[in-house]
C-alpha cells in the first residue's frame, strides 16, 4: 500500500517565496515587585590567595554566601507628573520616570546573600530575584591604597 504524497505547502503559499526573517533580538527588563531586588551574581575568582586553581565544584561547596551587584530594585509606580515631565527639565536622575526606590537597597550596591537564596532568572543564570530580607550585608569594596 502506498501513501499518497501531498504537494509541498511551501509552493502553495505566496508568503513562502519570501526569505525567512531572522528572529529579532529580545530585550527584557525585569522589574522586581514587593520588597525584592534583582542581583547579578559576581563570579568568584578561579584561584585561591595562594595561587592554586580551584575547580568550580570546590568553590561552590565551600561558599556559604555569594556576592552580587544590585541591577534593579522595586519601585513605586511613576506619578503622572513624572511620566509627562517637561522636556526642558534638567533632571540629574536618569531613572526618575521609573518611580522611587522602595526596596531599601541602593541601586548598584554590592550585597552579600546566602548561596541558596533567591530565584534564578530562566534566561540568565547569573541573575537572581532576591527578597530584601535575605540580603545579609551591603559590601563596600575598598582598595588597599585607600585603606592607608
Amino acid at each position: 500500500m502506498s501513501i499518497p504524497r501531498n504537494k509541498s505547502k511551501a509552493s502553495a503559499s505566496p508568503a513562502a517565496d519570501e526569505a525567512p526573517q531572522a528572529p529579532s533580538t529580545l530585550a527584557r527588563h525585569v522589574q522586581p515587585l514587593g520588597p525584592r531586588v534583582l542581583v547579578r551574581v559576581i563570579k568568584a575568582p578561579d584561584r585561591s590567595e595562594a595561587g592554586l586553581f580551584l575547580p568550580q565544584g570546590v568553590k561552590d561547596s565551600h561558599a556559604a554566601a555569594l556576592l552580587g551587584e544590585v541591577v534593579e530594585v522595586a519601585r513605586t509606580l511613576p506619578t503622572a507628573d513624572l511620566v509627562a515631565s517637561d522636556p526642558d527639565d534638567d533632571d540629574d536622575d536618569e531613572r526618575a520616570d521609573l518611580g522611587k526606590n522602595v526596596s531599601g537597597v541602593p541601586l548598584g550596591a554590592n550585597v552579600l546573600f546566602e548561596k541558596n537564596r533567591g530565584v534564578a532568572v530562566p534566561w540568565d543564570e547569573s541573575l537572581r530575584i532576591l527578597e530584601v530580607r535575605h540580603v545579609l550585608a551591603i559590601v563596600d569594596i575598598i582598595s588597599q591604597e585607600e585603606l592607608q
